[in-house]
């Protein structure tokens, strides 16, 4: 048998008449195709919605500060105020990329509401900048910290519970100078918010940034945020922001240096994905392998009568492989097909989901889909399809002749 009666049109032929056991196979490959794109798109999603919590809640895209400050700002946070922050803004959004930059204050005190005292971590913010960074940072009473709200305060969650006040309520923030003096102000609660991030609400406060500043006595800012018209070009912004800015004694960290919890949450599913990537890998292996190995060994008496008219055993192992190679195809590319319909309806419908780690609020889910899980799944869905036929395929080319034609009888 020459070379021509292995081709395409002869591989072809074989898998469709074998309806049953190509149908077999062809289940196998596409279920797991599916389940890698269902399961790669559901991570991503997760990877993708923390990202926006993190950046449009808490962190922006970028922060700068005056060099030191990220190691020793919490000890000595008066050391390393930024005197000058309207000059650094104005560097930053000589950037390409960059949508707008604001400035923060940070402080430590205590919130008192005329009988308790309570601990917390103060943010003097831009108000009207920080909103429309803030889109992740949701109010369940009241309304936004306005510019003019020159004593207004927004609460977290938890320190509105704790403290048990409300939208209209007055409190009290006491804390010390960079002199080591106390000092006070009051203000009127205007809303309280929810992040992603329980700790962080049980004892987060803001309030405009010039009263903090008369809070504390001070002038300049410990931070510059940076907001981006892209979170995927964070990288190029902050590679061009320490080199412009780095000579003149500031660092800049990105919103992943800043959150170690989305960093942990990353690799976290990315071994769980990994894992489950595998699985399907074998599941596929295994699944296709039994069902070859039946469709083989069915069609030894076929084999040994090509092996009569004088085709080679090679040649009946790569017909095999290329069979299989055919089915893997075939079905890893209506596994990428079906994976993306299914992933379009889960998507228009949505997941709910229960809160995550960390947090007191429950979401809604997507499957994405992802270019690269689309071409990871096919190339598992074929690989897995072509490596389970080569132990099939040499088994049976080495089955004698004559023991091969007795299947015949």
């Amino acid at each position: 048998m020459s070379f021509d009666s292995l081709s395409l049109r002869c591989s072809l032929r074989n898998i469709f008449r074998q309806k049953a056991r190509s149908g077999m196979t062809l289940a196998s490959i596409v279920f797991g195709v599916v389940g890698l794109i269902v399961s790669g798109g559901f991570v991503e999603d997760v990877f993708v919605q923390l990202r926006e919590a993190t950046i449009h809640s808490r962190f922006g895209h970028l922060q700068i500060y005056k060099e030191g400050f990220y190691a020793n700002g919490v000890k000595e946070p008066y050391n390393y105020l930024i005197p000058e922050p309207d000059a650094v803004k104005t560097a930053v959004a000589a950037v390409p990329g960059v949508l707008d930059s604001m400035m923060r204050i940070n402080f430590f005190g205590l919130l008192n509401n005329g009988k308790t005292d309570l601990p917390i971590l103060g943010e003097g913010v831009e108000a009207g900048k920080e909103a429309k960074l803030g889109s992740h940072l949701f109010l369940i009473a009241g309304r936004q910290l306005a510019d003019q709200d020159a004593n207004g305060i927004l609460l977290g969650e938890g320190v509105a519970r704790s403290m048990g006040v409300g939208v209209g309520s007055y409190v009290t923030i006491l804390t010390n100078t960079p002199e080591g003096a106390l000092n006070s102000l009051e203000f009127q609660v205007v809303g309280i918010f929810r992040t992603y991030a329980k700790d962080f609400d049980d004892r987060a406060v803001r309030v405009a940034v010039g009263a903090a500043q008369d809070l504390l006595g001070v002038k300049g800012a410990h931070a510059v945020v940076v907001s981006l018209d892209d979170a995927l070009s964070t990288d190029r912004v902050a590679a061009a922001l320490k080199k412009s800015l780095g000579v003149r004694g500031f660092e800049v960290k990105t919103w992943f240096e800043l959150d170690d919890f989305y960093a942990k949450t990353v690799e976290l599913y990315q071994v769980q994905l990994g894992v489950l990537q595998f699985t399907i890998l074998v599941v596929v292996l295994l699944s296709v392998a039994n069902s070859v190995n039946m469709t083989a060994y069915e069609r030894v008496g076929e084999f040994g009568t090509l092996k009569a008219l004088g085709t080679r055993s090679w040649q009946i192992s790569l017909l095999i492989v290329l069979e299989n190679a055919l089915l893997g195809l075939i079905g890893a590319s209506l596994g990428v097909v079906l994976g993306v319909v299914l992933a379009l309806g889960l998507s228009a419908i949505g997941i709910p989901m229960p809160p995550p780690p960390n947090s007191n609020v429950g979401y809604t889910a997507y499957i994405r889909i992802v270019p690269s899980v689309l071409a990871l799944s096919f190339i598992i869905g074929f690989l897995a399809t072509v490596l389970s036929s080569l132990l099939p395929a040499r088994g049976v080319a080495r089955i004698p002749v004559v023991d091969a034609l007795r299947q015949n009888v």
